[in-house]
């Protein structure tokens, strides 16, 4: 993976993981100076990177939808299953990378979605199972795997570009169509 689909990665998580109230505004603006580092550039990109820490919880929301668009990445609205959808794979994305627990990740899905959420569903079950641990013959570590084996399942899709050309800032402009 190039730094710059890894960075266009990183901005679409944040924004989705934003939204829903899982991270705060000035972690989008981070993300996008990391973008911008990384090699993407564009003018929406620019100005939601230039946020203030005072600023981003205010801005950002207005100006992430066309940010994303410019890059050929997806805003998802909050209420949508698309958008619970791109939260879990964002959270998936964060235990890869060393970021969440597997318990915590499997408790974090089941709160937000219960076993209502198709794509999560194995995970609530995890969950679930982490609390009969004691009486049954699976361990933390079973469980661990399994959960781990899961988040990599989520974390395989959606991608952005992986050839240059398709990122703005680097080739041609992007396309914004769901990735």
């Amino acid at each position: 993976m190039t730094s710059t689909e890894a960075a266009a990665i990183a901005l679409q998580d944040n924004a989705a993981l934003c939204s829903a109230g899982e991270i705060s505004a000035s972690e989008v603006v981070d993300a996008a100076c990391d973008a911008l580092v990384a090699g993407l550039d564009t003018p929406g990109l620019r100005i939601l990177a230039a946020c203030t820490r005072a600023e981003a919880d205010y801005d950002v929301h207005d100006l992430l939808p066309p940010g994303l668009q410019e890059l050929g990445l997806t805003f998802h609205p909050v209420a949508g299953e698309a958008a619970q959808e791109a939260v879990a794979r964002a959270l998936a994305r964060r235990l890869l990378a060393g970021d969440l627990k597997p318990w915590e990740l499997t408790f974090r899905i089941h709160q937000r979605h219960g076993h209502e959420l198709p794509l999560t569903e194995r995970l609530a079950e995890l969950d679930d199972e982490y609390d009969i641990l004691e009486y049954g013959d699976r361990t933390v570590d079973q469980v661990d795997a399994e959960v781990t084996a899961e988040a990599r399942r989520l974390a395989a899709h959606p991608r952005v570009p992986t050839a240059p050309e398709g990122i703005p800032g680097v080739g041609e402009q992007g396309s914004s169509q769901s990735r």
